[in-house]
């Protein structure tokens, strides 16, 4: 049997707002993934720290301060270089479109933006975190 896929959720930066992480860290786990919930106020190399230490199969980040631009592929950039490249990330919270692919270009594999519906969510981690 293999073992559940592994998530760090966290909250890069100075964003205090953790309602919208908490929900999906709920949904992905009732969905059977182990999820793991770093906090609020993380920075990238903590949230790469995290991921390493908790052998996680992918990271999401959440972030409502505008700051995605430089926090996302920040975190993209100290996992490949602390050999985890494997590590999916993707990310939520309010991001203007224009900005979606250019984030992508950087690593980062997701975007969700509000109104996505967490069983989307669910989904598109079961069709593209492998274990």
């Amino acid at each position: 049997m293999s073992r559940p896929v592994r998530i760090v959720i966290a909250k890069p930066g100075l964003d205090g707002h953790d309602r919208g992480a908490k929900v999906i860290a709920r949904a992905l786990r009732d969905a059977g993934f182990e999820v793991i919930y770093t906090g609020l106020h993380q920075t990238p190399e903590q949230i790469a720290a995290a991921a390493i230490q908790e052998d996680a199969d992918a990271v999401g980040l959440s972030l409502l301060s505008g700051a995605h631009m430089t926090l996302f592929p920040k975190v993209v950039e100290l996992l490949r270089a602390e050999g985890a490249g494997d590590v999916v990330v993707f990310g939520g919270g309010i991001i203007p479109a224009e900005d979606i692919p250019a984030l992508k270009e950087q690593g980062v594999a997701e975007i969700f933006t509000p109104g996505a519906s967490m069983e989307a969510i669910v989904v598109w981690v079961r069709e593209n975190v492998p274990v």
